[in-house]
């Protein structure tokens, strides 16, 4: 998303711009494969959310975008809670009707966990799971936060440092709008017609790798490079290597219009060895769309520690990830006429609608 907003930008101030990706098709993660007349999201599942109106009108003149709403459901044992916690979740929890109500079973089952921490003689939470029951309580916690953090993880709650979730937004409302943005929604067709928009007159390789390429000695061809590979292979691992967190799918198509009645299941026990399932025509298709179309496609996510040749998805932000992250940026700041930009280059998690921001708000294109 930030090589291809760039090149947009690029292309309407009138310089040449050459775009090259080492994958057999352009759009990088975002890229959408058709199939059964479903556009499936590859590389897992996407959600456009924003409250800058540049950002989603820049957006919606490259192609224009449907009402989706993200609107998770959490399974665990096989019993479904609302996400995110609101009223909904707070009543199929407890049975609770009213906000008060929900407030009050929240604060007791904190104030049991900050009493436990105290008879320990901490004052501070340790970890990810002290900090999370002290945020919310041992049953929402536990049913909804623990067992699926350890799965993304791959390790326990109680071994994950406490600053991973400072926060846990509670909604005394009835609504299970995912995101609070004030725009939300999925491109009409698919994300491959806002990349193939953005990319329209730029020249564009596939299949080629930068470091194993000519263009490794790109100032031979530019006067600027843009680059949104790793930011440690860029400077051949000379630190180290980072750690990411990479996640996996296995997508099978299923002989019914609707599998699961929602876009996004989370599966928070550890009975599911997947972290969710999504099920991909529910992003784009409403109403009596969902059944016109007889088959459906699902997804299955796994969370998985990164090894060579797998795909780098989330950054580590521990202490020691942190800083050797902080020595490789150090490193890019001296790089003349080399921008570093996007998820990768940046060892920085980033939703899409930031960095088109970012992207227009840069002044050395």
């Amino acid at each position: 998303m930030f090589g291809a907003t760039f090149a947009y930008r690029a292309k309407q101030m009138g310089k040449k711009c050459l775009v090259i990706d080492k994958r057999s098709n352009l759009g990088g993660n975002v890229y959408c494969e058709n199939i059964e007349g479903i556009n499936v999201h590859k590389y897992g599942a996407h959600i456009f959310h924003t409250n800058n109106k540049e950002v989603w009108d820049f957006v919606n003149s490259i192609v224009p975008f449907n009402r989706y709403t993200n609107s998770p459901v959490a399974n665990y044992h096989g019993k479904l809670y609302n996400l995110p916690f609101n009223m909904n979740t707070f009543y199929q929890m407890w049975g609770v009707t009213t906000p008060e109500e929900a407030v009050a079973k929240i604060e007791e089952q904190k104030a049991e966990a900050v009493a436990k921490m105290k008879a320990e003689g901490v004052s501070e939470p340790r970890n990810l799971e002290e900090q999370g029951l002290c945020l919310v309580g041992k049953d929402i916690f536990e049913i909804l936060i623990k067992e699926y953090t350890e799965k993304q993880w791959g390790r326990k709650c109680s071994d994950l440092p406490a600053f991973i979730i400072k926060r846990l937004p509670v909604r005394l409302v009835f609504d299970n709008n995912y995101f609070n943005d004030a725009y939300q929604g999925i491109p009409i067709g698919g994300y491959n017609k806002l990349i193939e928009g953005l990319l329209e007159g730029v020249e564009c390789k596939t299949n080629t790798d930068f470091f194993k390429s000519e263009y490794r000695d790109w100032r031979k061809y530019a006067k600027q490079l843009v680059y949104t590979g790793p930011i440690d292979e860029y400077f051949d691992f000379c630190y180290d290597k980072l750690d990411w967190r990479t996640v996996s799918f296995k997508t099978r198509i299923v002989d019914t219009p609707n599998y699961q009645g929602n876009a996004v299941v989370n599966y928070t026990s550890h009975d599911a060895l997947y972290t969710r399932i999504i099920e991909h025509k529910h992003f784009e298709m409403f109403g009596q769309e969902v059944y016109n179309c007889p088959k459906t496609v699902v997804s299955e996510e796994y969370s998985t520690e990164y090894k060579d040749g797998m795909e780098p998805y989330y950054p580590v932000n521990d202490d020691q990830n942190n800083k050797l992250a902080d020595e490789y940026r150090q490193l890019a700041a001296l790089e003349q006429n080399v921008i570093f930009g996007g998820r990768l280059a940046e060892y920085k998690y980033y939703d899409m609608a930031p960095i088109i921001e970012k992207v227009l708000s840069l002044k050395n294109i």
